[in-house]
This record gives C-alpha cells, structure tokens and sequence, in this order.
C-alpha cells in the first residue's frame, strides 16, 4: 500500500516540532524559570503523553487518522497559546495538552505504519518512514536556529502552528478523498 501521504503529513508535523522544541527552552527563561522547572513541565509532557495513550489505545484501530488530525491542530493550538503564556501553571496546562497530542500522533502514525504496510514486508517501508521524518527533525533544528536569529520565538511559535495544521490538513485531504471513492464506485 501507499504511504507517501502519511510519510509526508509526519514530515511536516516533525519539522513543526522540531523547529520550536530545542528553543523551548528560551521560552521558558524569559518567564523567569529555571532548568528544575524545564524538568517538571517535560515530565507533565511524558506522564500525560502515557497516561492518555492507556485511553486511546483501544481506540486507535478504528480512528487512527481522526486522532492524526485531531493531534495536529491540538498542537497547532497549543504553539499559538505559548507566546501569549505568562505564568508557569499555564505552561504545565499546555504541556499536559501536548502530551495528550503527542500521544494522538505517536499512536496513529504506528498503527497507520502496520495498516498500511504487510507483514513481513514492513521493513522499507519503515526505514523509509523514518529516514524521511528524521530529516525533517535535523532541518527543523537548522531552520528554527536560523529563524530565531531573525525573529523572535513568538513568531516561531506561530510558524510552527502553521506547519502543524497544514499537516492536519494533509491527513484530512487523504481522508476525504478516501471516503469519497467508494461512493464513487457504487
């Protein structure tokens, strides 16, 4: 089966979170914070991120591209809420919603990645898949450092909620056109 669409709507969304994660960071030090507090609100990401993936799961052979979609612009919302953050406790409310995302679309991309390769056959497929969204991530890194020197992190922010959402829109394109053809043929 063809996976390109699903290869390049996760290249996006990895260049989205690639392009403003390693600059977090920055973010966090203008809000007065420290490195202790850096700790606390990646661990609400993780624990909330594993926490929601006990409740997707059962969900996820049905719904995988809606989750796909619905994790995309959760994550978009959430970038352009950052900039507008002023307290910690706000941060730590996003967080947990960018975990519940993360869970979303870490989830969907590898139930998608078995539907849509066969067994024993998997391998390219997947080293294709990953070959493509690692690159992404390197670039993203790249870009945002670039990007960060000419504008400011609230503007990286917005960018990277603009990819997100044109992933989300990439996944409902190939969505729509997929439940459009059997109607098509009867």
């Amino acid at each position: 089966m063809n996976i390109k669409w699903l290869i390049r709507s996760q290249s996006i969304v990895t260049l989205a979170s690639g392009m403003i994660y390693p600059y977090y960071l920055l973010f966090l030090k203008n809000l007065g914070n420290s490195f202790s507090k850096y700790g606390l609100a990646f661990a609400v990401f993780t624990i909330s991120s594993a926490a929601a993936s006990q409740w997707l799961a059962p969900r996820m052979d049905r719904q995988a591209k809606p989750w796909l979609i619905v994790s995309a612009v959760g994550m978009a919302a959430a970038m352009i809420a950052f900039p507008w953050v002023t307290s910690y406790i706000w941060v730590l409310l996003l967080q947990i919603i960018m975990g519940i995302c993360n869970a979303m679309q870490r989830m969907s991309e590898r139930v998608l990645l078995a539907d849509y390769t066969v067994a024993g056959q998997r391998g390219p497929a997947v080293g294709n898949y990953h070959f493509w969204t690692s690159a992404a991530s390197g670039f993203a890194v790249i870009v945002g450092g670039v990007l960060i020197d000419w504008l400011t992190i609230d503007v990286l922010f917005y960018l990277s909620a603009i990819l997100y959402m044109w992933g989300a829109l990439a996944v409902w394109r190939l969505r729509s056109k997929a439940e459009e053809q059997p109607m098509a043929k009867g």
